[in-house]
């Protein structure tokens, strides 16, 4: 037996409506979509017999409530034991005010209106926005006056070529532009020319290069490991750090250069000739993608035998595809049985750009066919001897 609708009902449609954005979207379209009509559903002809006193209070609830915002049509309705009376048939909202007081929204609604007003007045492109995200503007609504402040600035200021830093706006500092990189991408988008975005750059981390301003340098961490090379400084460590684009124009000179992901190892690694060490980044080889004289060294990757580890290997190869895997084996896994631990968030991906050895250990990690649980052995915890002869055995 169907539920018969009650006043709650009713306003759990319209509340419905609300979490949609829906009555908010018809402020900003200025498109009545009233009335309104909802679903209401009431007793089948059997149960007005069978259930007269219940269906006569539910009749008296709906038309109690009907002054809260919603109007009710009725219908006459005979019956052959009970004779003739009137039931609820429809309920209508008749106007967007009725809407909001009926589920307690006016105050909100007038909020929106307002942000409206000011949109409408200052960035005219940015009300498709606020009618797609209605909701998410009354959340900002405190930040709304600054977010517009920027747009107006970037716009007269298309692609400054500045650090955020460099921001001059009252109130809108690089913490504040920052913080909110998200919701602003989506109104620049809509209130720039397409000439000033870098369509290339995506996501919030490439929120500077998106809109022409000038982002933190990456870096680029190396040592020489060669003591005949003419960077290496006697009695220090070798430890240097270049702007990428220092970086890419190097040409140091070697033969061979190794990426770790651990900065001990990194530190640690013994000399070696023709070759240096770069301190990898996990995810992500943005740094050294330019430094295209590394298509002629022999490159190597050291990294966590776990199913992360494959899985950046494979990233590296999408740049580099001539990279080889180090110390990543299964003999190297086997041999350190004692030392391996839990991998607490595995991957499943598959993996293209692993060559058959590789693809089948990383099958064993990710299908855990070792054992039981996601396994790992970290890169710091294989023996300095094992590593001392693999390193040798690419020098021979």
């Amino acid at each position: 037996m169907a539920e018969w609708t009650r006043p709650a009902h009713l306003r759990d449609q319209l509340l419905q409506r609300w979490q949609r954005g829906d009555l908010l979207a018809c402020l900003a379209r200025r498109d009545d979509s009233f009335p309104l009509r909802l679903v209401l559903r009431g007793p089948g002809s059997g149960e007005l017999s069978e259930r007269f006193d219940a269906v006569r209070a539910w009749a008296a609830e709906l038309q109690q409530g009907a002054g809260s915002g919603y109007r009710l049509v009725l219908r006459d309705v005979k019956h052959r034991i009970i004779g003739q009376n009137s039931v609820p048939y429809q309920a209508w909202v008749d106007t967007l005010d009725d809407a909001l007081r009926l589920i307690g929204k006016t105050r909100e609604a007038r909020l929106f209106q307002a942000l409206l007003e000011q949109t409408r007045t200052r960035e005219p492109l940015l009300l498709r926005w606020l009618q797609r995200r209605p909701l998410r503007a009354l959340e900002l609504a405190a930040d709304w006056p600054r977010l517009l402040d920027f747009v107006a600035w970037l716009q007269a200021r298309p692609r400054p070529g500045v650090y955020l830093r460099q921001v001059d706006l009252p109130g809108v500092h690089s913490k504040f532009i920052e913080g909110h990189r998200a919701v602003l991408t989506e109104l620049l988008d809509l209130a720039l020319p397409e000439q000033a975005i870098d369509a290339g750059a995506g996501g919030s981390v490439q929120f500077a290069r998106r809109y022409g301003f000038r982002d933190k340098p990456l870096r680029v961490r190396l040592r020489f490991l060669d003591p005949r090379h003419a960077g290496w400084a006697p009695g220090a460590d070798q430890d240097y750090s270049l702007r990428h684009d220092a970086f890419a124009a190097l040409a140091p000179g070697v033969s061979r250069v190794l990426i770790t992901e651990n900065e001990i190892n990194f530190l640690a690694l013994p000399p070696l000739p023709n070759s240096l060490a770069v301190f990898g980044a996990g995810y992500g080889f943005d740094a050294l993608s330019q430094a295209r004289w590394l298509d002629r060294c022999a490159l190597h990757y050291w990294g966590d035998i776990d199913t992360h580890g494959f899985a950046i290997l494979d990233q590296l190869r999408s740049t580099f595809p001539h990279a080889r895997s180090l110390l990543m084996d299964t003999a190297t896994l086997h041999a350190h049985e004692p030392l391996w631990t839990d991998e607490l968030q595995p991957t499943q991906r598959d993996l293209p750009r692993l060559d058959s050895d590789e693809r089948r250990l990383y099958d064993d990690l990710r299908w855990k066919r070792l054992a039981a649980r996601a396994l790992r052995l970290e890169q710091e915890h294989i023996g300095f001897g094992w590593v001392a002869r693999a390193l040798q055995g690419l020098s021979a």
